[in-house]
């Protein structure tokens, strides 16, 4: 545990709601101690530890999270994340585009159906509710039920904001003639002319970073992927600019009456605030990153393999040694000792004596293509029968 565990306060005060997720471990002989809940506080925290200013890095491991499983979408209490970040003294929005083009070539490269990356940043947010009449004090809890409109209508989003967080309905209403809006660079530029937010000084800086990041993503030649969505909040607190969210749009086997809903696969943006909470003197690194949920894609292609009857290969093994009559352990043992040590990637059944046909059929449920057969004629005449399993034919060598 100690591997994942950190100092309960290393992680308190970082999420905002999802504080509540967090897993705490009661006393730990005399410590308080909590299982890490995602891979960026750690990764800020050993910036500012190691005092280190400029670092590129990706990192996959577990996090955990106090949520409801829900095994079907890939929500799980224990689970594996890949991070990709950048940290260091950059000129505006050039590591961010950057991060942004990693997702896109991963979710292309996985082949996983229709998707979108919808783009926001926390400043254009705050200046929204800043204009809108919201005090700063309910700036965050504001931004978690804006969060959820991807899962339910506005009239329920406004209803929470005014009956749970304590807006006024005319706030409320003027928020929600942001918050639906969604586009491109059209829509910055719309904005950029905006007589209330073009007025408020946060949410200038953010759509003009905004209208940078969208030029860099044309010159990428991703932006058809991109939605630069103002309804996106992500519910984390440490967020200082450019957030985004990678969506999956639908399944690809239409003929599933259900298709499942995964919802995000992705997220991430800039944190330039979090180092320097960890640093004696508060020294800020800036830094941009993204995080991928790697369940929750395994989950996706699996139901795929499953809907298309495809059989995964889950071995590299080239060659299964086998032997079609009793006592001949010890030839297999030879002949796979020296596959091995010629660096080929051999496997075996580890039972004395298998019938040939169990031994063919693993190769089969496996998807071994070749099976090296010797029997006591092969070792009378000095040769290894060598099997196409897909096709059956045999030579000697």
């Amino acid at each position: 545990t100690r591997l994942f565990a950190l100092p309960q306060e290393t992680l308190v005060g970082k999420y905002g709601e999802g504080t509540k997720l967090i897993y705490e471990l009661q006393d730990q002989g005399g410590e308080l101690l909590a299982l890490r809940y995602d891979l960026t506080v750690p990764f800020a925290r050993y910036l500012a530890m190691n005092k280190v200013n400029n670092m590129k890095r990706y990192h996959v491991a577990k996090v955990y999270r106090r949520d409801n499983p829900a095994t079907t979408r890939g929500r799980y209490r224990e689970f594996y994340q890949c991070d990709f970040d950048i940290a260091g003294q950059f000129d505006p929005m050039i590591p961010d585009a950057e991060c942004l083009k990693i997702v896109h070539e991963i979710l292309s490269d996985l082949q996983l159906g229709d998707f979108v990356i919808k783009v926001n940043d926390r400043r254009i947010l705050n200046g929204v509710f800043a204009v809108c009449g919201v005090p700063e004090s309910k700036f965050i809890p504001a931004c978690s039920t804006v969060d959820k409109l991807d899962k339910m209508p506005w009239e329920e989003v406004r209803s929470e904001m005014v009956g749970e967080k304590g807006l006024s309905p005319e706030a409320a209403d003027r928020i929600g003639e942001y918050v639906q809006l969604h586009g491109g660079l059209d829509l910055i530029e719309r904005l950029l002319q905006d007589p209330k937010l073009s007025q408020n000084k946060l949410a200038k800086e953010g759509l003009g970073d905004m209208k940078l990041l969208f030029e860099y993503l044309t010159l990428f030649g991703i932006t058809g992927k991109i939605s630069f969505d103002l309804s996106l909040a992500r519910g984390l607190d440490y967020y200082t600019g450019v957030i985004f969210e990678a969506v999956l749009l639908q399944q690809e086997n239409e003929h599933v009456e259900e298709p499942v809903s995964v919802g995000s696969v992705a997220g991430g943006g800039r944190y330039d605030g979090l180092v320097g909470m960890f640093d004696p003197k508060g020294r800020k690194v800036p830094c941009v990153g993204v995080s991928i949920g790697i369940e929750r894609i395994f989950s996706i292609l699996e139901q795929r393999l499953e809907a298309s009857g495809e059989k995964l290969r889950t071995t590299e093994t080239q060659v299964l040694v086998a032997t079609p009559q009793k006592h001949l352990l010890a030839a297999r043992l030879k002949l796979i000792s020296e596959l091995w040590d010629a660096g080929i990637k051999a496997e075996m059944l580890y039972k004395k004596d298998p019938k040939l046909l169990k031994q063919l059929q693993y190769c089969e449920d496996t998807g071994i293509p070749l099976a090296a057969i010797v029997g006591e004629q092969e070792l009378a005449d000095g040769v290894v029968k060598l099997r196409d399993v897909a096709t059956r034919k045999e030579v000697r060598m």
